[in-house]
């Protein structure tokens, strides 16, 4: 895989106001990169502002502070033109295939849409040629092109927003959600895809879900978000196999496992409580409200998020030095764990 950051993201913040000073605190803080021709997932709860990072990178959501490098260049500093160009490069497949295609549209005007706003064909011979090009590549045919968003499935309309999000020949795609209104043996397929596409096309993806178990099977690195932050970020493989961050322990160890032997003898965490207002999060860490470690740091210091392992980053107070040595960790863990 190409090494080269592609997008770059720092200390983004999304904040949506409510009036008499309060606000939702949807992102509240997050920085990542992803690598040119990479998939990283983005995995939490719902209401933990993994849909709001998507759309705040697309430019969907203007950001309240924070920036998004793109190429090398920060949205906040393109003019016009170059606005243009980015939103032609980095594309966005929603996540329900009922209500993100215009039911009075057809399939070829649904994929055309794009390609007329930016003026890439020159008439519509070639245009057309160009969309029965995009069915085929998403498993349709040209006869779908002259149908209307009800004949089709579920799992077929998805892949008619994935035509559509390639329309502009895109280098980077955001796919919020894009399995999770899909039956799973269709989720299986539509994933297959996505990562045909990818090794065809040179596609980067930041694929957004709830499933740990699906996104392992995409993705390269994986990111956990809680509550508006990132908690933890590794390569996939290191993320299932030793979880540093409490929430995501608890995260994984819901994902049922197929060896009958191994799900009886492994630990269920069960966090306790609910998931705190967005509005008014907990002071210091917000996941201190439902940590089974929690100690008096986390009620006063928010903790960085910093490396804990070769390539692996996580926000918890257990792994900064400054705040718990080694032997006092151990203790921690063995007393609570």
């Amino acid at each position: 895989m190409n090494r080269d950051i592609l997008l770059k993201v720092n200390h983004l913040k999304k904040h949506f106001p409510l009036g008499k000073g309060k606000a939702v605190k949807a992102v509240d803080g997050v920085s990542l990169h992803m690598y040119r021709g990479e998939t990283l997932g983005i995995v939490g709860e719902s209401g933990c502002g993994k849909s709001t990072l998507g759309r705040s990178l697309i430019g969907l959501y203007q950001p309240t502070e924070g920036e998004v490098i793109y190429g090398g260049r920060n949205l906040k500093d393109m003019n016009e033109k170059e606005r243009f160009a980015f939103h032609r490069n980095m594309q966005m497949v929603f996540q329900d295939p009922y209500a993100s295609l215009n039911p009075r549209s057809t399939v070829a005007e649904l994929i055309a849409e794009p390609m007329d706003v930016h003026g890439m064909y020159k008439n519509k011979q070639e245009k057309m040629r160009a969309i029965v090009r995009l069915l085929e590549d998403v498993g349709l045919n040209g006869e779908h092109a002259n149908r209307y968003p009800h004949e089709f499935s579920g799992g077929q309309r998805q892949r008619i927003g994935i035509a559509r999000a390639l329309a502009l020949n895109p280098e980077f795609i955001i796919a919020d959600e894009p399995i999770s209104a899909l039956d799973v043996s269709v989720q299986a397929q539509v994933i297959n895809l996505l990562k045909r596409l990818q090794k065809e096309k040179g596609l980067t993806f930041l694929f957004i879900a709830h499933d740990l178990s699906m996104v392992k099977q995409i993705s390269d690195r994986i990111g956990v978000m809680y509550l508006g932050h990132m908690v933890e970020m590794a390569d996939s493989r290191a993320l299932y196999e030793r979880p540093f961050h409490p929430y995501t322990q608890a995260l994984l160890s819901a994902v049922p496992i197929p060896d009958p032997d191994k799900e009886e003898q492994r630990e269920r965490i069960i966090l306790k409580g609910e998931i705190p207002s967005p509005i008014d999060p907990p002071s210091g860490c917000t996941f201190r409200t439902r940590c089974r470690y929690s100690m008096e740091a986390c009620a006063t210091m928010a903790p960085r998020f910093q490396e804990v392992g070769q390539g692996h980053y996580a926000a918890c107070h257990l792994y900064d030095s400054d705040v718990v040595d080694a032997g006092k960790r151990q203790k921690i863990l063995a007393v609570k764990g």
